[in-house]
């Protein structure tokens, strides 16, 4: 901050309109540590740049610029704290649903037990409401009791010691307030990395071949290739701009590809295998164990049943009035009670078709990058004259960079070296 800070008092006395040696003559920093502060700052602050006919490169900033500058770095400053008061919000977030699925079925659970102790109280009273309460009893208690068993039974409770079980204890240990997000909402995208894997994998690539390489060695680890791309290569294109290449023409008019800022390198960089089965990962539903599936799935089966059975059980108006306050309350929220326990079932079923559409795509996606890799290993007439016309670019244009090649170093007094001195 105070190295920018100089900067930018430079720059305002020198009237906002400045080169490198003029902020290197003005303030006594490094004219190398100036051109690279003076590049961020013009980045972060929107300046402009001129080029005089000598090549003489002239920065202009906006009279304003200190105030962009602070406000530029204010900017930065709450983003990170954004950043660690989101980790804190999202974990809320994640752990809020299975809350509420607790809350609700614990809710839900005390008015029906209240309504059905109030109608069970009046039962001599009103021979409707004792009948309709030992329905309701009928109906209620015995199906809880079999709907627990159901997802918890005794004979399979040893199965949890099978090995199918034994391979969900490799899973990640979540609590159970996340398990249930993450049984709703999945555990995000799995290839995040992609393209920062699929950019190294093409340098390697590239600097393996000595920086020269053919549009088949790197067809395997792009996408969007099509009939209509496939024959003119246009798909090359990002790799050129990103690694500044230089399309060649063979003899038969095949094009090659030379990229000279990847042919100097030291010694010290050795060649390093590259996986040609790039591939993308497949989207699982949820990296929750079995275990936990199944508490969460009994958990939200019975939460939509209690809900069910509440709802008849508010149908009838003289038990809302007869019982108004906390089961009013309950009544006057009813529909958001309903739509949680209907899409904690739902959404995941959706969510389950919609993964395997993704899944599908990335199939397809990998099988054809494996496709265009086998093309290139098969190495048709085609590809093998294109290797020749490589051949001749071999080592023209990469640099080693040895101690041998070294003309002068520090290390060393000049007397030392004075035979390979130019004096």
């Amino acid at each position: 901050m105070a190295l920018q800070l100089k900067i930018i008092d430079s720059v305002e006395k020198l009237d906002y309109r400045v080169t490198v040696g003029d902020v290197a003559s003005y303030s006594g920093i490094s004219p190398s540590v100036v051109q690279k502060e003076l590049l961020s700052l013009a980045s972060d602050t929107f300046g402009n740049l001129q080029v005089t006919e000598s090549g003489t490169i002239i920065y202009i900033f906006s009279k304003n610029l200190r105030t962009i500058f602070f406000k530029k770095n204010l900017i930065s400053r709450l983003n990170v704290i954004w950043i660690k008061v989101w980790a804190v919000l999202f974990y809320l977030i994640r752990i809020s649903f299975g809350v509420i699925l607790i809350s609700s079925i614990l809710v839900v659970l005390a008015a029906i037990v209240i309504i059905i102790t109030s109608l069970q109280s009046d039962r001599e009273e009103n021979n409707r409401y004792s009948n309709q309460s030992r329905g309701i009893s009928f109906f209620f208690l015995p199906n809880f009791g079999d709907l627990f068993w159901i997802f918890y039974p005794t004979r399979s409770y040893n199965s949890f010691s099978s090995s199918k079980y034994k391979e969900d204890t490799t899973s990640e240990k979540i609590t159970f307030l996340e398990a249930v997000f993450s049984f709703l909402f999945g555990d995000g995208n799995p290839n995040l990395n992609l393209e920062e894997i699929r950019w190294e994998i093409i340098s390697r690539v590239i600097y393996n071949n000595k920086g020269v390489v053919i549009a088949e060695q790197l067809a395997p680890y792009l996408d969007g290739i099509n009939k209509y791309n496939e024959d003119n290569e246009d798909y090359v294109l990002p790799v050129l701009k990103r690694f500044a290449g230089i399309p060649n023409v063979t003899s038969k008019g095949e094009l090659i590809y030379s990229f000279p800022e990847l042919q100097t390198f030291t010694e010290s960089l050795p060649e390093k295998h590259v996986n040609t089965n790039f591939e993308e990962k497949l989207y699982n539903f949820t990296r929750i164990s079995s275990s936990q599936k199944v508490s969460v799935v009994s958990l939200g089966v019975i939460n939509f049943i209690l809900v069910l059975v509440l709802g008849s059980l508010l149908k009838d108006q003289n038990i809302i009035l007869e019982l108004d306050g906390f089961i009013g309350f309950i009544n006057s929220f009813y529909w958001f009670l309903f739509s949680y326990a209907s899409l904690f079932l739902g959404l995941p079923l959706i969510r389950y078709f919609v993964i395997q559409s993704r899944n599908t795509k990335i199939n397809i996606r990998n099988s054809k990058r494996k496709e265009r890799s086998s093309v290139f290993n098969r190495e048709n007439e085609v590809i093998k004259h294109k290797l020749r016309y490589v051949a001749q670019f071999l080592n023209q244009g990469k640099h080693e960079v040895s101690d041998s090649k070294l003309v002068y170093t520090t290390e060393k007094g000049v007397i030392e070296q004075s035979d390979n001195i130019d004096l």
